[in-house]
Protein backbone atom coordinates (compact mmCIF):
# COMPACT_ATOMS: atom_id res chain seq x y z
CA UNK A 1 0.00 0.00 0.00
CA UNK A 2 2.58 2.44 1.17
CA UNK A 3 4.90 2.01 -2.10
CA UNK A 4 1.72 2.44 -4.30
CA UNK A 5 1.33 6.24 -2.78
CA UNK A 6 5.27 7.19 -3.10
CA UNK A 7 4.46 7.45 -6.68
CA UNK A 8 4.17 11.32 -7.35
CA UNK A 9 0.71 13.19 -7.47
CA UNK A 10 0.30 13.04 -11.49
CA UNK A 11 1.18 9.73 -12.46
CA UNK A 12 -2.07 8.60 -10.21
CA UNK A 13 -4.21 9.19 -13.56
CA UNK A 14 -1.75 9.02 -16.02
CA UNK A 15 -0.82 5.93 -18.05
CA UNK A 16 2.60 4.80 -17.37
CA UNK A 17 5.68 5.49 -19.36
CA UNK A 18 6.76 2.80 -21.46
CA UNK A 19 10.05 2.11 -19.97
CA UNK A 20 8.33 2.32 -16.55
CA UNK A 21 9.40 -0.22 -14.28
CA UNK A 22 5.85 -2.61 -13.38
CA UNK A 23 6.35 -2.52 -9.34
CA UNK A 24 5.77 1.45 -9.67
CA UNK A 25 3.67 1.99 -12.45
CA UNK A 26 0.10 3.44 -11.45
CA UNK A 27 -1.99 2.75 -14.36
CA UNK A 28 -5.09 4.72 -14.89
CA UNK A 29 -8.33 2.68 -12.95
CA UNK A 30 -6.15 1.46 -10.09
CA UNK A 31 -7.70 1.41 -7.11
CA UNK A 32 -7.23 0.12 -3.51
CA UNK A 33 -10.31 -2.22 -2.01
CA UNK A 34 -11.41 -1.92 1.88
CA UNK A 35 -13.98 -4.30 3.08
CA UNK A 36 -15.28 -4.29 -0.06
CA UNK A 37 -15.30 -0.63 -1.07
CA UNK A 38 -13.21 0.51 -4.09
CA UNK A 39 -10.98 3.65 -3.59
CA UNK A 40 -9.79 4.59 -6.79
CA UNK A 41 -5.80 5.69 -6.43
CA UNK A 42 -6.59 9.17 -8.93
CA UNK A 43 -9.44 10.33 -6.09
CA UNK A 44 -7.48 9.88 -2.39
CA UNK A 45 -7.42 13.30 -2.78
CA UNK A 46 -8.38 16.78 -4.60
CA UNK A 47 -5.67 16.84 -6.99
CA UNK A 48 -7.05 20.59 -7.90
CA UNK A 49 -5.28 21.20 -4.50
CA UNK A 50 -2.09 20.65 -5.74
CA UNK A 51 -1.37 22.25 -9.01
CA UNK A 52 1.53 25.56 -8.62
CA UNK A 53 -1.62 28.08 -8.82
CA UNK A 54 -3.22 26.54 -6.09
CA UNK A 55 -0.06 26.25 -3.67
CA UNK A 56 0.08 30.26 -3.94
CA UNK A 57 -3.41 30.93 -3.55
CA UNK A 58 -3.20 28.51 -0.33
CA UNK A 59 0.04 29.79 1.33
CA UNK A 60 -1.59 33.40 0.81
CA UNK A 61 -4.72 32.43 2.52
CA UNK A 62 -2.96 30.39 5.80
CA UNK A 63 -0.65 33.72 6.05
CA UNK A 64 -3.61 36.10 5.49
CA UNK A 65 -5.36 34.02 8.18
CA UNK A 66 -6.64 35.28 11.87
CA UNK A 67 -5.41 35.51 15.04
CA UNK A 68 -2.42 33.73 13.39
CA UNK A 69 -1.48 31.61 10.44
CA UNK A 70 -3.50 28.62 9.50
CA UNK A 71 -5.33 27.00 7.27
CA UNK A 72 -9.08 25.52 6.97
CA UNK A 73 -9.84 23.35 3.85
CA UNK A 74 -13.18 21.06 2.77
CA UNK A 75 -12.93 17.82 0.88
CA UNK A 76 -9.08 17.52 0.70
CA UNK A 77 -9.32 13.71 0.60
CA UNK A 78 -11.82 10.96 -0.39
CA UNK A 79 -15.15 11.17 1.44
CA UNK A 80 -15.33 7.42 1.00
CA UNK A 81 -11.79 7.07 2.62
CA UNK A 82 -13.12 8.98 4.95
CA UNK A 83 -16.33 7.01 6.03
CA UNK A 84 -14.16 4.05 6.23
CA UNK A 85 -11.75 5.88 8.74
CA UNK A 86 -13.98 6.62 11.00
CA UNK A 87 -15.96 3.09 11.13
CA UNK A 88 -12.49 2.04 12.51
CA UNK A 89 -13.00 4.05 15.79
CA UNK A 90 -15.40 1.14 16.53
CA UNK A 91 -13.18 -1.71 15.84
CA UNK A 92 -12.94 -3.37 19.29
CA UNK A 93 -9.79 -5.70 18.20
CA UNK A 94 -8.41 -2.46 16.41
CA UNK A 95 -6.09 0.33 17.70
CA UNK A 96 -4.71 0.83 21.41
CA UNK A 97 -6.09 4.04 23.35
CA UNK A 98 -5.06 6.24 26.01
CA UNK A 99 -7.92 8.15 28.08
CA UNK A 100 -6.88 12.05 28.88
CA UNK A 101 -8.86 12.90 32.07
CA UNK A 102 -7.38 16.07 33.76
CA UNK A 103 -8.48 19.40 34.93
CA UNK A 104 -7.72 20.73 31.28
CA UNK A 105 -8.85 18.27 28.95
CA UNK A 106 -10.98 15.16 28.17
CA UNK A 107 -10.63 13.01 25.33
CA UNK A 108 -9.06 9.92 24.40
CA UNK A 109 -6.42 9.27 21.67
CA UNK A 110 -4.28 6.46 20.05
CA UNK A 111 -1.09 5.68 21.55
CA UNK A 112 2.29 6.29 19.74
CA UNK A 113 3.27 3.31 17.39
CA UNK A 114 -0.28 2.24 17.57
CA UNK A 115 -2.00 -0.70 14.83
CA UNK A 116 -4.20 1.17 12.76
CA UNK A 117 -7.17 0.11 10.54
CA UNK A 118 -6.51 -0.27 6.97
CA UNK A 119 -8.14 3.09 5.71
CA UNK A 120 -6.41 5.06 8.74
CA UNK A 121 -2.97 3.75 7.98
CA UNK A 122 -3.68 4.74 4.24
CA UNK A 123 -4.98 8.16 5.28
CA UNK A 124 -1.76 8.71 7.17
CA UNK A 125 0.24 6.95 4.11
CA UNK A 126 -0.67 9.50 2.05
CA UNK A 127 0.15 12.46 4.70
CA UNK A 128 2.67 10.98 5.44
CA UNK A 129 3.83 10.70 1.49
CA UNK A 130 7.23 12.83 0.15
CA UNK A 131 4.70 14.06 -2.20
CA UNK A 132 2.36 15.32 0.23
CA UNK A 133 4.67 16.49 3.19
CA UNK A 134 6.36 18.58 -0.11
CA UNK A 135 2.56 20.40 -0.36
CA UNK A 136 2.74 20.63 3.30
CA UNK A 137 6.27 22.03 3.23
CA UNK A 138 5.31 25.05 0.36
CA UNK A 139 2.14 26.46 1.62
CA UNK A 140 3.79 26.91 5.60
CA UNK A 141 6.74 27.79 4.40
CA UNK A 142 8.87 25.60 6.33
CA UNK A 143 11.50 23.61 4.52
CA UNK A 144 12.71 19.89 5.20
CA UNK A 145 9.33 18.73 7.53
CA UNK A 146 9.66 15.60 8.51
CA UNK A 147 6.83 13.34 9.57
CA UNK A 148 5.98 11.21 12.80
CA UNK A 149 4.70 7.44 11.35
CA UNK A 150 4.51 6.31 15.13
CA UNK A 151 1.94 9.46 15.97
CA UNK A 152 2.93 10.76 19.04
CA UNK A 153 0.35 12.77 20.09
CA UNK A 154 -1.52 12.10 16.77
CA UNK A 155 -3.45 9.78 15.72
CA UNK A 156 -7.04 8.70 16.43
CA UNK A 157 -8.89 11.55 18.50
CA UNK A 158 -12.08 11.27 19.93
CA UNK A 159 -14.35 13.38 22.64
CA UNK A 160 -17.64 12.35 23.92
CA UNK A 161 -20.45 14.24 26.34
CA UNK A 162 -19.11 16.63 28.00
CA UNK A 163 -15.83 16.52 27.25
CA UNK A 164 -13.57 19.89 26.53
CA UNK A 165 -10.05 21.03 25.76
CA UNK A 166 -9.14 23.83 27.75
CA UNK A 167 -7.22 26.84 25.68
CA UNK A 168 -3.54 25.72 24.93
CA UNK A 169 -0.35 26.03 22.79
CA UNK A 170 0.95 22.32 21.66
CA UNK A 171 4.37 20.85 22.82
CA UNK A 172 6.94 22.90 21.38
CA UNK A 173 9.11 19.66 20.84
CA UNK A 174 8.84 15.56 20.38
CA UNK A 175 9.43 13.97 24.31
CA UNK A 176 11.11 11.11 22.62
CA UNK A 177 13.28 12.31 19.56
CA UNK A 178 13.51 16.04 20.43
CA UNK A 179 12.47 17.29 16.92
CA UNK A 180 11.11 20.75 16.86
CA UNK A 181 7.47 20.62 16.10
CA UNK A 182 6.16 23.16 13.22
CA UNK A 183 2.61 22.27 12.84
CA UNK A 184 -0.64 19.83 12.91
CA UNK A 185 -2.51 18.27 10.63
CA UNK A 186 -6.07 17.41 11.28
CA UNK A 187 -9.16 16.36 9.48
CA UNK A 188 -11.91 15.67 10.88
CA UNK A 189 -14.99 13.17 10.95
CA UNK A 190 -18.29 13.94 11.87
CA UNK A 191 -21.06 13.82 9.60
CA UNK A 192 -24.51 16.26 10.18
CA UNK A 193 -22.40 18.16 12.50
CA UNK A 194 -24.66 20.75 14.29
CA UNK A 195 -22.65 23.90 15.50
CA UNK A 196 -25.30 23.72 18.57
CA UNK A 197 -23.44 21.01 20.22
CA UNK A 198 -20.60 22.93 21.11
CA UNK A 199 -16.95 21.67 20.70
CA UNK A 200 -15.90 23.72 17.58
CA UNK A 201 -12.01 24.58 17.05
CA UNK A 202 -11.36 27.64 19.00
CA UNK A 203 -8.49 29.94 17.94
CA UNK A 204 -7.78 32.71 20.31
CA UNK A 205 -5.72 36.08 20.29
CA UNK A 206 -2.02 36.33 21.16
CA UNK A 207 -3.29 37.73 24.60
CA UNK A 208 -5.48 34.36 25.37
CA UNK A 209 -8.23 36.96 26.56
CA UNK A 210 -11.17 35.82 23.78
CA UNK A 211 -11.61 33.27 20.56
CA UNK A 212 -11.37 35.14 17.21
CA UNK A 213 -12.59 32.41 15.15
CA UNK A 214 -13.98 28.77 15.46
CA UNK A 215 -14.16 26.07 12.82
CA UNK A 216 -16.63 23.65 13.21
CA UNK A 217 -15.71 19.96 13.06
CA UNK A 218 -17.25 18.92 9.85
CA UNK A 219 -16.74 15.92 8.25
CA UNK A 220 -14.13 16.31 5.43
CA UNK A 221 -12.82 19.46 6.70
CA UNK A 222 -8.61 19.78 7.53
CA UNK A 223 -6.75 22.69 9.36
CA UNK A 224 -3.37 22.87 9.07
CA UNK A 225 -2.42 24.69 12.53
CA UNK A 226 1.65 25.46 12.22
CA UNK A 227 2.82 25.78 16.16
CA UNK A 228 4.00 29.25 17.23
CA UNK A 229 4.38 31.48 20.49
CA UNK A 230 0.91 32.44 19.97
CA UNK A 231 -0.97 29.48 18.19
CA UNK A 232 -3.57 28.94 21.38
CA UNK A 233 -6.52 27.16 20.38
CA UNK A 234 -9.04 24.28 22.17
CA UNK A 235 -12.43 23.97 22.12
CA UNK A 236 -14.10 24.64 25.31
CA UNK A 237 -17.84 24.16 25.11
CA UNK A 238 -18.90 21.25 26.68
CA UNK A 239 -19.78 18.58 23.87
CA UNK A 240 -23.37 18.18 23.91
CA UNK A 241 -24.19 15.75 21.16
CA UNK A 242 -27.63 13.44 20.76
CA UNK A 243 -27.66 9.93 21.74
CA UNK A 244 -23.58 10.67 23.05
CA UNK A 245 -22.41 10.82 19.93
CA UNK A 246 -18.38 11.60 19.97
CA UNK A 247 -16.48 14.33 18.03
CA UNK A 248 -13.81 12.29 16.41
CA UNK A 249 -11.05 13.51 13.85
CA UNK A 250 -7.58 11.90 12.75
CA UNK A 251 -4.35 14.23 13.46
CA UNK A 252 -0.59 14.38 12.47
CA UNK A 253 2.36 16.20 13.44
CA UNK A 254 5.08 17.64 11.41
CA UNK A 255 8.65 18.21 12.15
CA UNK A 256 11.69 20.10 11.78
CA UNK A 257 15.68 18.47 12.52
CA UNK A 258 17.32 21.58 14.70
CA UNK A 259 20.17 21.24 12.52
CA UNK A 260 18.12 21.18 9.25
CA UNK A 261 20.10 23.28 6.43
CA UNK A 262 23.10 23.51 8.12
CA UNK A 263 26.69 23.08 6.10
CA UNK A 264 27.44 19.59 5.73
CA UNK A 265 30.61 17.99 7.61
CA UNK A 266 31.97 14.78 8.04
CA UNK A 267 29.10 13.25 9.92
CA UNK A 268 26.77 13.53 7.01
CA UNK A 269 28.82 11.87 4.12
CA UNK A 270 29.90 8.64 3.49
CA UNK A 271 33.56 7.14 4.98
CA UNK A 272 35.35 5.58 2.50
CA UNK A 273 38.30 3.24 3.35
CA UNK A 274 40.65 3.64 0.79
CA UNK A 275 40.62 7.99 -0.21
CA UNK A 276 42.91 8.82 -3.56
CA UNK A 277 45.87 11.63 -3.10
CA UNK A 278 44.02 14.41 -4.34
CA UNK A 279 40.64 14.26 -1.92
CA UNK A 280 43.30 13.71 1.08
CA UNK A 281 44.76 17.11 0.06
CA UNK A 282 41.47 18.70 -0.66
CA UNK A 283 40.68 17.53 3.20
CA UNK A 284 43.91 19.21 4.69
CA UNK A 285 43.37 22.68 2.85
CA UNK A 286 40.00 22.71 4.33
CA UNK A 287 41.26 22.17 7.91
CA UNK A 288 44.03 24.67 7.37
CA UNK A 289 42.17 27.03 5.25
CA UNK A 290 40.20 29.75 6.97
CA UNK A 291 36.43 29.10 5.64
CA UNK A 292 36.20 32.43 3.57
CA UNK A 293 39.55 31.43 1.92
CA UNK A 294 38.10 27.51 1.31
CA UNK A 295 34.79 28.65 -0.21
CA UNK A 296 36.99 31.70 -2.84
CA UNK A 297 39.21 28.53 -3.81
CA UNK A 298 35.81 26.40 -4.47
CA UNK A 299 34.40 29.32 -6.47
CA UNK A 300 37.59 29.82 -8.08
CA UNK A 301 38.07 25.71 -9.26
CA UNK A 302 34.40 26.10 -11.00
CA UNK A 303 34.81 28.78 -13.03
CA UNK A 304 37.79 26.97 -14.96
Amino acid sequence: MSALLSVPLEAWSAPPADDAPAAVAVPQGDFISIRGVQLPLADLVDRRLFTPEERVRLRAQLLQAQPFPHLVLDDVFSPALLALVAQEFDDPSGSRWKEMKTRYESTRRTVAGAALGPATQLYFDIVHSGWFTEWVSEITGVPYLLPDPKLYGGGLHESRTGATFAVHRDFARHAHIGLKNEMVFITYLNKGWDPAWGSALELWDHQRQHCVTTVQPEFGRTVLLPHGPVSYHGHTRPLQAPDNRPRRSVAAYFYTSPVANQPVDLEAVSVFMRIHRIDRAKAMARMMLPPVLWSAARRLVRRR
